[in-house]
């Protein structure tokens, strides 16, 4: 599921009945407020839109929408204007995509996992090894792909959800608390939390470790109990969580290489002008380049302070062996998106 998660991710935490009660009463609200609002002057009131991620303040995704949220404020002289809640404050992936379908928050940025049942061809992201770098996936997200996925998305006639960008969450490798992986036998018998998505799991299993499908907000639990030796992210989500605390031994695998995904409410959408939706497609496009910058920015800061924090960070010799390891998964998984692999690999 490209999370927690990652960028994370997909969160398959239940939520509480106090939190379903918050959806409910704010869905509610929210509602009755459109319905009560004179349509003549539904386009000069001012509309607060709400934004959530996983991650915390200074995440570059969470810059990046922020950043927006203050040129849609400067374009429309601050009729529209967007208030962000990072770290979980509303849920994770699974309430944020709730809350977004009934019109509850606005913007989300969410893993491309949760959408596969909705767009199985975003699933062929979620393959192992998909891309050759991130420049190749750059490519492709900023191509024809990538938009007529969103597309996808968009058009879905039940996900309530308009795709509106891509956004960049590196590279994602293995960590834990026992030994350096450097071939496939270091993995063997270790305990490694994965997205809550079979293909994830299946992943992890295909490279001699356990994958056991988990939410990113039970993993530092999970870890300090040993219910997990460890996970798998990219370097600034392993920084930011502290996970070094628990699993010092970071391993750069680089199985996994998922772009993440904006999403926007389409019950708030299709209550907007086609001006003010016009401003948001377009800020949200210069929003897809400019979290690149901050990512690429902070995951060099990620490494310098997991260095300084002791963390062992070490390259796999020969990665060609975890690639031909897992065959398997994708003889299970990408079978019936033979095409659209070709044209992604045919990408320059």
């Amino acid at each position: 599921m490209p999370g927690a998660q990652n960028g994370e991710e997909t969160h398959m935490t239940t939520p509480s009945m106090k939190r379903r009660g918050f959806i409910g009463a704010t869905g509610a609200a929210a509602l009755t407020t459109a319905a009560l609002r004179p349509r003549s002057a539904s386009a000069q009131a001012k509309l607060v839109l709400k934004a959530t991620d996983v991650h915390p303040t200074g995440y570059p995704t969470v810059a990046a929408v922020e950043a927006m949220g203050k040129k849609l404020e400067a374009a429309t002289g601050g009729r529209l204007s967007i208030q962000m809640f990072p770290s979980m404050q509303l849920g994770g992936e699974k309430e944020m995509i709730e809350q977004a379908q009934i019109g509850a928050l606005q913007f989300a940025r969410i893993s491309v996992g949760p959408m596969g049942p909705l767009v199985p061809e975003m699933n062929v992201f979620n393959l192992p090894f998909m891309f050759r770098d991130e420049k190749h996936m750059e490519a492709v997200i900023d191509g024809p792909i990538g938009d007529e996925l969103l597309k996808k998305l968009s058009d879905h006639p039940t996900a309530g959800l308009i795709g509106l960008c891509w956004m960049n969450s590196g590279t994602r490798n293995v960590y834990n608390s026992k030994r350096p992986i450097e071939k496939l036998e270091d993995l063997k018998g270790l305990k490694i939390r994965m997205m809550g998505n079979p293909l994830f799991v299946d992943t992890m299993n295909a490279l001699g470790g356990n994958g056991v499908a988990m939410g990113f907000d039970q993993l530092i639990n999970a870890m300090q109990t040993g219910v997990v030796d460890g996970a798998e992210n990219n370097e600034p989500s392993y920084d930011s969580g502290q996970h070094y605390r628990y699993a010092k031994y970071y391993s750069r695998t680089g199985h996994l290489m998922i772009p993440e995904l904006l999403v926007f409410s389409k019950r708030t959408w299709n209550s907007l002008s086609k001006d003010d939706q016009a401003l948001i497609a377009k800020f949200s496009r210069e929003a897809q380049q400019e979290q690149r910058q901050l990512w690429y920015a902070r995951e060099q800061e990620s490494l310098k302070r997991l260095r300084e924090n002791g963390v062992v960070i070490n390259d796999v010799p020969n990665k060609q062996a975890f690639v031909d390891a897992v065959k398997p998964v994708w003889d299970k998984y990408a079978t019936q998106h033979k095409a659209l692999i070709e044209r992604i690999v045919a990408v320059r």
